[in-house]
């Protein structure tokens, strides 16, 4: 197991690499000017303008604004300064992540919970009316798009009902964080209730599940031992990958609640073409979606003792 993750790790290293360098040279493909752009519509002079071309390294050819990113991140942990503010990307990040960091998780937590209990339920009653509401309430949340499920569930719980708030004001307070989380989370749990499903129903009819109910075993260590524990691996597959995607997904569920997190931060660096401040919050998506992945292979060899690494 130990020589496996060390393998892992050492192929994240191009991985991190081929990725960061794409994104590094998609952002700086955009068109506008991020230094003109501090200027608005009255414009610099040519040398105060390539005076902080200069002072920001954006002079030089991107190859060598990448290998200077990239020197300073994995030695100081530096992502660079944003152009608007000049602060410290790092300090974005600070304030950005933790905020998007518990929307996810609690969505996260909904979608898994949940996802999987709709799917196990769907599963074990598979053509009977329990599945066919659970099959018919998934297709609605997957066909709703985010931005409109968030503003329905806005006006009948917060503005008509008065149950949750329509906006967050306080981004540690859980409670407020309900009603953006369940509209993240909405077509992330259908996707995971219906797989729950596929998976449940097919392993219903093999032949462990035959052997375990013939041999007198207790329904519940039936369900929760053999039948689940077979039955999520490809879940749990696409539940790590999700994370990430929650993470990055987030523009217009923190639009709507006024959620001050990553996704509205990625939003205003598109905007102004803050490309240092865009590539330290993509480089940490990539980080994510990377050691979700290892943790998810690691997970297959829990749920299923067959599996082993060498």
């Amino acid at each position: 197991m130990g020589r496996y993750v060390a393998r892992r790790l050492l192929q994240m290293i191009p991985v991190f690499i081929g990725t960061t360098l794409l994104i590094f040279l998609m952002v700086y493909a955009l068109p506008g000017d991020p230094v003109r752009g501090l200027f608005g519509d009255k414009g610099g002079s040519p040398a105060v303008l390539e005076s902080l071309r200069h002072q920001y390294g954006l002079d030089k050819p991107v190859l060598v604004q990448y290998f200077n990113y990239m020197k300073g991140m994995i030695l100081h942990l530096d992502f660079g300064t944003q152009i608007a503010s000049g602060r410290p990307v790092t300090d974005i990040l600070g304030d950005a992540f933790p905020v998007t960091l518990r929307l996810a998780g609690f969505a996260f937590v909904i979608e898994a919970v949940l996802g999987i209990v709709l799917g196990v339920i769907s599963g074990m009653r598979a053509g009977k009316a329990a599945d066919t509401a659970i099959l018919f309430v998934t297709l609605l949340l997957i066909s709703v798009p985010v931005f409109v499920l968030g503003y329905i569930l806005q006006t009948v719980f917060a503005f008509q009902l008065n149950l949750l708030e329509p906006s967050v004001s306080d981004d540690s307070d859980f409670s407020q964080l309900l009603l953006p989380a369940i509209v993240l989370a909405s077509a992330s749990l259908a996707y995971v209730a219906r797989l729950t499903r596929t998976s449940v129903a097919e392993n219903m009819r093999a032949d462990f599940m035959r052997t375990a109910i013939a041999k007198g075993l207790p329904r519940r260590r039936v369900v929760g031992v053999h039948l689940l524990r077979n039955s999520l691996i490809p879940v749990v597959t696409f539940l790590g990958t999700d994370l990430g995607a929650l993470m990055g997904g987030a523009i217009v569920t923190e639009g709507i609640f006024n959620i001050h997190g990553v996704g509205g931060t990625i939003y205003q660096s598109i905007v102004r073409r803050e490309g240092t401040t865009l590539v330290g919050l993509v480089t940490i998506l990539v980080l994510v979606y990377l050691f979700t992945s290892l943790i998810v292979d690691l997970l297959y060899a829990v749920l299923d003792p067959r599996i082993r690494y060498a």
